[in-house]
């Protein structure tokens, strides 16, 4: 293995031109060091510092794995391209952030796969950091490397560049993979000794241990992938982590030199949502619900401000205001904070729950701006996606933040979502007038010019693990013309509709829907200059297109073909924990437009993901039926949790 030490002296030169230094620059406050650890891990963000830095899960693992006696985990980002072509011209490998060292120098490296446009990026700090591409091709003595996260839930386009894929959450599951290596490399093991290793704990895929079938041999045999050897498991399920909702909301967090992306405390108050958007990944992923108690989170909260400095705490989750003490956690922490400047905001809020005493407590006396999502411009079509919203949902929040004195609002829709009529579209339009009517209804005459309502809209991707994984997407020029239409439909000049470019909604809907076939095309791009694909002013939709002709890979054929549900997709051997049985039926539901209520108001939808998984929903209190889950709303600007369709 490379000697572990510094390559700063080298890289220093390179940073002081780089277009922001303090990207690239250790001794935040609350960075880990731990030099006599004997096992060094490196968890990479594949992207810029101001976008990893604020993610939650990467923070987490960290702290996760620096708890371990003898380990010591370190933070990685992929340079911008600046830096990137700096370092490449001057012959430097990527870096970890604490210690300044190659990446080949660690025993293990950890890649987290937040998104799908993500994909090209994951290969580029791969090649920066001097590694070999493909599994298959790395030395014995190179860095055992890892991939997790939300896209993990559909592994196979990322299979052949990964040892090991770790499914669910991963507090518990990566330390202890990583203690397996640790023990085996210790012991002189190889790499595909470790393999099989890891593929034998909860929650593990090892890739390279498996063929990769036909479509018609899937399709008979029930699945895409055949073990090599005997004993490997054909059906991977999610590791939950059983202790969230009594462990600690507060995680130890580095304060950056840099402004990064939402920078403020985060603390995650609830994981799971239950409410069943049937475009929802995240809403299938982190099931069951878990809560942690309002003790334990206005206590962390407290401590975090003490600790950082930070004079904004945002309480996170998929649906921060599904708690079932949301109410007592805002008071008792805008007392407690009440005098000190700081601000408590809530990056998701209940259509239905946004009346006079909520608009009260979100934000205290500061009124920034408003985001709803009733996602479909029409009743129909918002049943067939169970987004258990109503109109009069959206208008009585809307007048309830007006009246308390918002006056920006932002509502978000998709378009192409399966079974989407122009009326549908045209609904969007009428439901934004309404929406404006209400607001000028309720404020007073010499403040309407302030008010500010505006539409964005994205279009559907399908994903995988969802009711609608087996629905395609619809054409790039058919959703130009559904925006066009939306356009024209709108007749209040008062009212801005802004809509995400479809170009790379097909590499994302081929990510997501694709199988191990698709790493070919990734590679493909990626060779052609493809990286940063979810930077508007890097996408290089040539790369794709061309890497596509070259590979006679049938690009829209992957992303807009629909298929039946009995069809086996390519990733029906990673389960999410509620069952494809169920997923069909809710596909079902869809189709006939009927809505599935929140089990943690209701009756269990039966999903299967506290049989299969032996959790349940954990809930601080007893949900209010009458203030059932119905839609979201993102408060002050806060981002959605995930992408644009979660």
């Amino acid at each position: 293995m490379v000697q572990f030490e510094s390559i700063w002296l080298q890289v220093s030169a390179l940073v002081a031109k780089a277009e922001r230094p303090s990207r690239y620059i250790n001794h935040e406050w609350g960075s880990v060091y731990k030099p006599e650890a004997d096992f060094r891990f490196c968890m990479i963000y594949p992207d810029t510092y101001e976008l990893g830095q604020a993610n939650q899960a990467l923070r987490i693992l960290v702290n996760a794995v620096n708890a371990r006696e003898g380990m010591v985990a370190e933070r990685g980002f992929l340079p911008a391209p600046d830096m990137c072509d700096a370092l490449r011209e001057a012959g430097l490998p990527l870096f970890s952030i604490e210690s300044c060292a190659p990446l080949a120098a660690f025993d293990a490296i950890g890649i987290t796969l937040p998104h799908e446009l993500a994909a090209t990026n994951v290969l580029e700090a791969l090649d920066l950091g001097g590694l070999p591409l493909h599994a298959d091709e790395r030395a014995e003595d190179d860095p055992i490397v890892v991939a997790g996260g939300p896209c993990a839930f559909n592994p196979e386009p990322y299979a052949p560049f990964f040892d090991a894929i770790n499914i669910g959450e991963g507090e518990e599951s990566l330390p202890e993979g990583l203690e397996v290596i640790r023990r085996l490399r210790k012991a002189g093991a190889s790499r595909r000794e470790i393999w099989r290793a890891l593929a034998k704990l909860d929650g593990w895929y090892a890739p390279s241990l498996y063929r990769w079938r036909d479509r018609d041999e899937a399709q008979r045999a029930g699945s895409w992938i055949e073990p090599l050897e005997d004993g490997l498991p054909t059906y991977i399920e999610k590791r939950l982590y059983k202790g969230f909702a009594t462990s600690s909301a507060w995680e130890p967090c580095i304060v950056p030199f840099t402004e990064a992306v939402h920078d403020r405390l985060n603390v995650e108050v609830l994981r799971g949502c239950a409410r069943g958007c049937r475009f929802c990944q995240a809403g299938m992923m982190y099931r069951p619900v878990r809560e942690r108690s309002a003790d334990n989170i206005v206590d962390s909260v407290l401590k975090g401000l003490a600790e950082t400095g930070y004079d904004e705490v945002s309480l996170t989750s998929l649906s921060t205001t599904d708690h079932s003490q949301i109410a007592e956690i805002l008071q008792r922490l805008n007392e407690a904070c009440a005098g000190t400047g700081v601000r408590v905001s809530i990056p998701s809020q209940r259509l239905d729950s946004f009346g006079v005493d909520m608009a009260s407590l979100v934000a205290g006396q500061k009124k920034g701006g408003l985001t709803f999502a009733p996602e479909a411009g029409t009743q129909r079509l918002r049943d067939v996606i169970n987004k258990n919203v109503t109109e009069d949902d959206l208008f009585g929040a809307i007048d309830a933040a007006f009246s308390a004195g918002w006056r920006r609002c932002k509502l978000y829709f998709m378009i192409g979502l399966p079974t989407e009529t122009d009326d549908d579209i045209k609904g969007i339009a009428r439901l934004v007038q309404q929406a404006y009517d209400h607001a000028r209804a309720v404020v007073p005459k010499e403040q309407r010019g302030s008010i500010q309502i505006s539409a964005s809209v994205a279009l559907f991707v399908p994903k995988a693990q969802t009711p609608f994984q087996w629905d395609g997407q619809i054409p790039p020029d058919e959703a130009l013309r559904r925006v066009n239409l939306l356009r024209h439909s709108v007749k209040y000049r008062a009212v801005s509709i802004n809509w995400h470019d479809p170009k790379t909604s097909f590499v994302e809907a081929v990510m997501s829907r694709g199988g191990r076939e698709v790493a070919a095309l990734v590679e493909s791009a990626w060779r052609r200059g493809a990286r940063f694909d979810a930077w508007t002013e890097c996408f290089d939709e040539d790369a794709w297109r061309s890497a596509a002709d070259d590979l006679a890979f049938d690009v829209e054929g992957a992303a807009q073909t629909g298929y039946p549900t009995d069809y086996v997709m390519p990733w029906d051997h990673i389960g999410c924990g509620a069952t494809t049985r169920w997923l069909a039926r809710e596909r079902q539901r869809a189709e006939e437009g009927a809505t599935t209520p929140d089990c943690t108001f209701e009756n269990c939808s039966a999903c299967g993901v506290c049989m299969r998984l032996g959790a349940d929903n954990e809930l601080a209190k007893e949900r209010v039926a009458g203030a059932r889950a119905s839609g979201d709303a993102r408060a002050d600007g806060v981002g959605r949790a995930g992408d644009s369709n979660d």
